[in-house]
């Protein structure tokens, strides 16, 4: 196998770009993101995942004075310290702590009590998958993660306000059509109804190519392996580099305007598919050309009968049939305002629909007790869902993602 290396690849193949896509706006607020971070305090929840993590990179830039970063991925977090305490260009902080809790725990409002306010806060814990949604069980953990614990967070934030409030939110946010869109659309009602009383931002942007996790990584996990290589070939996304996806969220965290929401500058033109990615993925990777089989029990037969002397690497593509899988993304939609000029590649939504807090109680009364009927169903929560987002139309396939290789 010859030498690959995943940056060159994402820049070359995926994002097709060979400087961030931010770089001009970057330099452009240079100077005010310096100000507002040098010598501050920043805590990061969600900081061990691939956005959280690159958001600290980011910030790292920088010169902050204090950073505590709040996972529950103990693991993630040991490599997090490791990978910013090898890096040549990051300024890590004497006062650099990270903690494997959950932001819901008491022990999280003792860290708030005790050392802060902080200056900036950022949460990525989120449930961000799709075939997350694949029953009831699965759904109550992700509303209660991606809503109601960001609600919980807002209220103790309210005690130790920040100078900056950032919370990721995607783009199956805006129409969305699955429930983890919904729980994130769900996520920026709730934090836009406290955007008068805390300066808050969020962020909807592309798939993050080669994020823990997603499809893309897979690819990485199943060379490794010698497993066959699998993806839909009827799917097109947007990409960003994970460098891109931390830029971008420091960027709308410090430079964004209470209740804005941002988004990537991207042309429909950069759309690619999955199988497209894969096959040249299979070609920089180690030199492979696609074997198409015509099923998965095919594919996996092929992938073990690989040599050393193998050429061609088996693949099964297949159109998509899963339960809420959006065939196109968009980032923001009808009657949203959105400011094209502030920023290079950047647009902001400024007007996005708010509803009071009055409103969200009594939202997150009716899920509670729906979360207390131990006789609930996906559908029972879905129908719920879509009374609070009137454009959520949920695409029910009755098949997860968990039943695809």
């Amino acid at each position: 196998m010859k030498h690959f290396s995943l940056n060159n690849f994402i820049s070359r193949y995926v994002t097709e770009r060979d400087e961030s896509l931010f770089t001009v706006d970057l330099a452009r607020y240079h100077a005010d993101l310096a100000r507002e971070i040098d010598g501050k305090s920043a805590l990061v929840i969600g900081g061990a995942g691939t956005i959280g993590s690159s958001f600290i990179r980011a910030l790292l830039k920088f010169r902050p004075a204090k950073l505590y970063v709040v996972d529950t991925n103990e693991n993630g977090l040991t490599e997090l310290t490791r990978d910013l305490r090898s890096a040549a260009d990051l300024n890590v902080p004497e006062d650099y702590k990270p903690y494997p809790i959950n932001f819901g725990d008491p022990v999280f409002a003792k860290i708030m009590a005790n050392e802060g306010p902080f200056d900036i806060v950022a949460n990525f814990a989120a449930h961000k998958h799709v075939r997350s949604e694949k029953d009831h069980y699965s759904i109550e953990a992700m509303v209660d993660n991606n809503v109601l614990k960001a609600k919980h967070l807002l209220e103790l934030l309210l005690a130790y306000p920040p100078k900056h409030f950032f919370c990721v939110s995607t783009d199956k946010a805006a129409n969305p059509v699955n429930v983890m869109g919904a729980s994130k659309k769900l996520m920026e009602e709730v934090i836009l109804a406290y955007s008068d009383r805390l300066k808050i931002s969020t962020a909807r942007f592309a798939n993050v190519a080669f994020s823990n996790g997603s499809l893309l990584f897979g690819f990485l996990e199943r060379m490794m392996k010698e497993q066959p290589l699998s993806s839909p070939n009827d799917v097109r996304r947007y990409f960003v580099s994970p460098e891109e996806s931390g830029q971008l969220c420091l960027l709308a965290c410090v430079l964004g305007r209470s209740g804005e929401i941002f988004f990537p500058n991207l042309r429909e033109e950069q759309m690619r598919t999955f199988s497209s990615i894969a096959v040249d993925f299979l070609r920089e990777y180690g030199a492979y050309e696609p074997l198409y089989c015509k099923t998965e029990q095919e594919a996996r037969e092929q992938a073990a009968q690989l040599t050393e002397e193998t050429t061609h690497y088996p693949v099964y593509f297949f159109g998509s049939s899963t339960s809420g899988e959006k065939p196109y993304e968009e980032f923001f939609t009808e009657g949203e305002n959105v400011d094209h000029t502030r920023f290079e590649q950047l647009g902001v939504i400024q007007n996005a629909g708010r509803k009071s807090v009055e409103e969200i109680e009594v939202m997150f009364a009716k899920l509670k007790a729906l979360f207390k009927d131990t006789k609930i169903d996906k559908a029972a929560i879905v129908s719920l869902m879509a009374d609070f987002i009137p454009n959520f139309e949920h695409i029910e396939t009755g098949r997860s993602l968990d039943q695809k290789m």
